[in-house]
């Protein structure tokens, strides 16, 4: 029998796989109980509503990331291998499937219909990735690693926009492949080849 943890997180789950599949209204909890197993009201006891699930879906999804890179950060001390292994890393999800799409991006498309408690979250995943690309483009031009045309904060959101738009690229054309061919020439810019 499955504890309450694990309910929660295998409603979370599926809550992602349905948003990155069909966007905010694209479910409901009736199709997650058809699909984790479980009845409604099991839903309602973990989220009482839609918005506190995508909500909490969201802030998990941003610690993650946060997480995640400051994992990056720990095993990759030089900027331009750590924008490089960032945007390897949605290349990979991409190409295996694993997380197709970056879920605040796509939740991003959505906001003016987005409750404003998710909305919040999503921008806050926005400030934080910024702030984390901000950072490191600065350290690369500090440290010679990397070159820039524009001021950090602004590569940093041309390099945002141009990775959540190689992840819709790819799924537009229905090739994976599609992420690296736009993300390459972005990365050979910035890079400076020692």
């Amino acid at each position: 029998m499955k504890g309450p943890s694990s309910t929660a997180d295998d409603i979370l789950a599926c809550a992602r796989s349905l948003i990155v599949a069909g966007g905010y209204n694209g479910f409901s909890y009736a199709d997650i109980a058809e699909v984790v197993g479980i009845r409604k009201p099991s839903i309602h006891h973990h989220f009482p509503s839609k918005v506190d699930l995508v909500r909490t879906l969201v802030s998990r999804y941003r610690a993650e990331a946060e997480a995640g890179l400051a994992e990056l950060e720990s095993l990759i001390s030089d900027p331009a291998d750590q924008i490089r292994a960032y945007a390897g890393f949605w290349e990979k999800c991409i190409s295996d499937g694993s997380l197709p799409f970056c879920i605040c991006a796509l939740l991003a498309s959505e906001l003016p219909i987005l409750p404003k408690e998710v909305a919040l979250e999503v921008k806050a995943h926005f400030r934080f990735l910024s702030m984390w690309l901000t950072s490191v483009l600065e350290r690369g031009v500090q440290q010679g690693r990397l070159q820039l045309t524009s001021a950090p904060r602004v590569e940093a959101e041309a390099f945002m926009a141009t990775v959540h738009g190689a992840m819709l690229s790819a799924r537009a054309y229905g090739d994976p492949k599609m992420f690296g061919i736009i993300t390459a020439p972005l990365l050979d810019r910035l890079s400076i080849q020692p």
